[in-house]
């Protein structure tokens, strides 16, 4: 039984109290973080304040510094991949060979912040008067970063690698389910790196009473938050209601993937299958919506269920497992619960159960359901290994079933005809739209949604935008009075 603290001002610090952590494949704790209170937020925020306002972390003469900074956590991630995507695997449920991938692209989204830490820079523009006018970028200030429990570590690559590039002083609050990456990775940043400035970086460990002590801290200038709709909404209440700060907000979706009858079968069933069942459909961008063109609409099925046959469920560490368990009972009810519905209101294809194979863990089937687009399992998002299979008429009928929901996260289009994808693509009420394939996802291109999925962008020159601020100067070049009086 590991214990851990949290990391404040480069040392490491108890909380109010602690909390266990479950090892999702077999139920038993195997770990111990601490469980932060209001008072030990606040001590962090206030750490991170004097870092930002005291030292020279922030300045432009720091960005070759801080850039070198990004580097060497990139280089620490690749050295020590295997010990994180292990622990993760542990902590999460996810396959293993899931988050050696994952580890891959933590580093990979640090080497791209690092790069762009030496190329922030503003704009000369031209005025009608006799002035120079131009712009500075220059950091927003405190951070609180508030990540998932479905990728922890690179959710927080995704937020620490553009505030820190940026030059802001941060906290990182990880999901209470999964903290251990982060905190392991802070370990690696004290030892290795310790030109960091104290209290640039620092982790805060809790539930929703940490998450809101960050979020209505008015000494915390912006808010970076990824997670479940209610959450966000609840985020821009409460900062409404004390101290305005920059809010960027990734939540949920309930993407549509859209199947022609002219797509590739065999191509096509396998983007529908991985589009949702991939980390145990604990995906914001997951194509759990699944639309199929009337044609090809029995057959699409046929071989859905077939090839649902081959996902191997099992432990998430041995290599050959493709889906691993839930990430917490918690989380496994609620999915539990949305199949229950799903068997009143809809027609199950495949999965439905709790496999008998396992005596503990948090294991559920992969599960097909066909219904129109009406229903709960078509209208909510369940966050779980769970799709709703809905047959449309022609391309006016997949616009319109794949545009009726709240969310705009992501959406995905399978057609040999190319003029019918940018047709679609152009009308599709999304952020992210791939066309024959579904999910891949870059450093280098925008993440974020539309409607209810969020506000703002991450990952790309867009992520690094959140975590900046943009000041006009002018000056006067002419020594005339302005004679106005």
């Amino acid at each position: 039984m590991k214990t851990y603290q949290n990391y404040v001002n480069n040392e490491w610090v108890s909380g109010a109290g602690t909390r266990e952590v479950f090892n999702p494949a077999t139920g038993e704790s195997f770990a111990v973080v601490p469980e932060a209170g209001k008072a030990d937020v606040d001590r962090a925020v206030q750490c991170a304040r004097a870092a930002f306002d005291t030292t020279n972390w922030r300045d432009s003469s720091q960005a070759m510094a801080r850039g070198r900074a990004l580097f060497k956590m990139a280089e620490l991630v690749r050295k020590n991949a295997a010990m994180l995507a292990e622990l993760e695997t542990l902590n999460c449920g996810k396959p293993i060979v899931e988050s050696e991938f994952d580890m891959n692209d933590v580093a990979t989204c640090f080497e791209y912040f690092g790069g762009l830490a030496t190329k922030i820079h503003g704009e000369t523009l031209s005025v009608p008067d006799n002035a120079l006018n131009f712009t500075l970028r220059e950091a927003v200030g405190v951070a609180a970063l508030i990540i998932p429990w479905n990728y922890p570590l690179l959710m927080a690559a995704w937020k620490l690698g553009p505030a820190l590039a940026a030059g802001c002083a941060v906290i990182l609050k990880p999901a209470e389910q999964t903290p251990l990456t982060a905190l392991e990775f802070a370990k690696l940043v004290q030892k290795h790196i310790p030109e960091l400035p104290a209290g640039v970086f620092n982790i805060v460990t809790g539930d929703v009473v940490a998450g809101r002590a960050l979020v209505e801290s008015p000494h915390v200038d912006k808010v970076a938050f990824t997670g479940g709709a209610d959450t966000g909404k609840a985020i821009l209440r409460s900062i409404g209601s004390t101290h305005l700060k920059k809010v960027s907000l990734e939540l949920g979706g309930k993407s549509p993937n859209i199947f022609f009858a002219d797509a590739d079968l065999d191509a096509a069933t396998d983007g529908a299958l991985f589009g949702v069942f991939i980390n145990q459909g604990e995906v914001c961008s997951a194509g759990s919506r699944v639309l199929v063109q009337q044609d090809i609409f029995r057959k699409f099925m046929d071989r859905m269920k077939e090839k649902t046959k081959r996902i191997k469920l099992g432990d998430p560490r041995k290599r050959e497992t493709k889906m691993g368990p839930l990430v917490s009972e918690e989380h496994l009810e609620k999915v539990t619960s949305y199949i229950e519905v799903g068997k009143k209101e809809a027609k199950l294809l495949a999965g439905g159960n709790r496999p008998k194979s396992f005596k503990k863990g948090y294991y559920i089937e992969p599960t097909i359901f066909e219904t129109d687009n009406t229903t709960r399992i078509a209208r909510e998002e369940i966050f779980g290994p769970v799709v709703a299979c809905i047959p449309f008429k022609d391309e006016a009928d997949a616009l319109k079933i794949a545009n009726d929901t709240p969310y705009g996260l992501a959406a995905a289009v399978w057609s040999r005809d190319i003029f019918k994808c940018l047709r679609v693509v152009k009308n599709l009420r999304a952020g992210i739209v791939w066309v024959n394939t579904m999910q891949p996802c870059y450093v280098e291109s925008p993440w974020g949604g539309y409607k209810a999925s969020g506000q703002g962008r991450e990952l790309s020159l867009h992520g690094m935008d959140e975590f900046l601020e943009t000041k006009q100067v002018h000056i006067n070049l002419s020594e005339t009075p302005i004679g106005w009086y």
